[in-house]
């Protein structure tokens, strides 16, 4: 393990951080720009194609986090396992990671298949476009198995430090989209390129072709992960037992549970926040889907940081090395704040530019503009509150953050939003604010527990040569 100075920088830690963050700070930059793309050329078909791709974005939310809460769970059992030097119980999980993503798989799939004919009634999308947005949630979701194979296998390798693989296939995921998206959305045309005029097959699929392109990559995506994940060094399940394993799934599924119950609460909450901005009409609608990929693309940094904090505090903890979960926590909510600061600012000035990349519909634009200006400014704030949750999730403490999260998003978010929207009757820019506040109240409560210390399992004076 590496030695950590108990006052002052430690320039060997601020490397690891930056070599575990950065391959998932650019697999997020890349997933996000291929969602700018996705969403811009079905934008070019227009506004009701833009509401009835991002009328079930959170369903996606909602299926995809509910399966990333398993690889959590492995994640937290994984990392400490290899902390501690014990590579063969990291394996033994391995196997059982493999049996949880063909369950979670195979479940996901029958569900959203069957469910897909109904999601866009419960999301309240207008009923001229439901037939669209029913058809693209089909195709989207048909490889289920594929997706959960790269959401867990991926969080298994970032637990042992393998940051590179994931960003790779995800690269590679990305790539074969957009290919396919430019190949399947539009119709055969002419294309001039450096003078020339070529002829350009398309099987002018539209909706229906967007989803198709994100559906095969998947697939391709999903072989790859698990081929590399089954000759990996550190995590093969190659040669383990494909049993169930009690003493393996038990504090997996310890930590698991309050992360997936968390996830599900929070991105039912999405669900009901996006069927009441739905209800406010097609031009909230689009203003709100694009507004939210604009937004993702400023918390790369955060959730780039939240990967590496999870994988080097659950490595500390299997250590037993105190010190170093607290030089790790102060030194990563410094780098944190700094990196949304910037974020936040480039997001407020910027706003109207983004906007007009996805709309040219100026209620859009300006709608859009208003919200990301508002969220701009609470970025900093929320980035204390990922940290922290990041660092606790690899420790596996994960009752306290689905607490937190319930509470603000059920209690403020969706309630406030209500009171908002349909009682008052006011528009997307209260329902927004009721998602700052949301926030703000988890930057409040997580800064709470970090001042007092709770957030660490081995308690405030506890470093590596104390071992229990």
């Amino acid at each position: 393990m590496t030695k950590t100075k108990k006052n002052g920088f430690s320039k060997a830690l601020f490397l690891s951080i930056v070599a575990l963050a950065w391959p998932t700070m650019l697999q997020e930059l890349l997933q996000t720009a291929v969602q700018y793309i996705d969403t811009a050329m079905v934008g070019t078909l227009g506004t009701a194609a833009t509401a009835a791709v991002g009328a079930t974005t959170t369903i996606n939310w909602l299926v995809n986090s509910t399966i990333s809460a398993i690889g959590i769970g492995f994640l937290a059992f994984i990392s400490q396992a290899f902390g501690a030097g014990n590579r063969n119980l990291a394996k033994k999980a391995s196997s059982q990671a493999v049996l949880l993503t063909i369950i979670s798989g195979l479940v996901f799939t029958a569900l959203c298949l069957g469910l897909s004919s109904f999601v866009p009634k419960w999301m309240q999308v207008e009923s001229g476009i439901r037939d669209m947005a029913a058809m693209y949630f089909f195709v989207l979701y048909s490889p289920m198995l594929f997706r959960a194979a790269i959401i867990i296998f991926g969080t298994v390798l970032r637990s042992v430090g393998d940051t590179k693989t994931p960003m790779i296939v995800g690269l590679i995921v990305n790539i074969i989209n957009v290919i396919l998206n430019f190949l399947l959305i539009y119709p055969t045309r002419i294309v001039e390129i450096f003078g020339l005029r070529l002829t350009v097959f398309g099987a002018d699929w539209g909706v229906l072709g967007a989803g198709a392109a994100s559906a095969i990559a998947f697939v391709i995506g999903g072989v790859i992960i698990t081929v590399v994940f089954w000759c990996h060094p550190e995590v093969s399940p190659k040669g383990q037992s494909f049993k169930f394993n009690k003493d393996i799934l038990k504090p997996c599924f310890k930590v698991a549970l309050p992360n997936a119950l968390q996830r599900f609460g929070t991105c039912m909450g999405y669900v009901a926040f996006a069927a009441m901005v739905n209800s406010l009409g097609e031009v909230s609608t689009a203003a709100h889907t694009i507004a939210n990929t604009v937004e993702s693309a400023f918390y790369i940094p955060g959730y780039g940081m939240q990967a590496a904090a999870a994988t080097l505090a659950g490595n500390a903890l299997g250590a037993k090395d105190g010190d170093k979960i607290r030089a790790l926590c102060k030194m990563l909510i410094i780098i944190e704040v700094v990196l949304m600061i910037i974020s936040g600012g480039l997001l407020f000035i910027f706003a109207p530019n983004m906007m007009t990349i996805f709309s040219k519909d100026s209620s859009v634009i300006l709608l859009g503009t208003i919200v990301l200006r508002m969220v701009a400014l609470s970025e900093p704030f929320y980035g204390v509150s990922i940290i922290v949750e990041g660092m606790m999730q690899g420790m596996g403490k994960t009752l306290m953050p689905f607490v937190a999260n319930i509470l603000g998003m059920w209690g403020i978010r969706i309630v406030g939003t209500f009171i908002c929207t349909q009682i008052f009757g006011l528009g997307l820019v209260s329902a927004w604010g009721c998602m700052i506040l949301h926030n703000l109240l988890l930057f409040v409560t997580f800064a709470v527990y970090l001042i007092s210390g709770r957030y660490n399992p081995l308690g405030k004076n506890q470093s590596k040569l104390h071992k229990n």
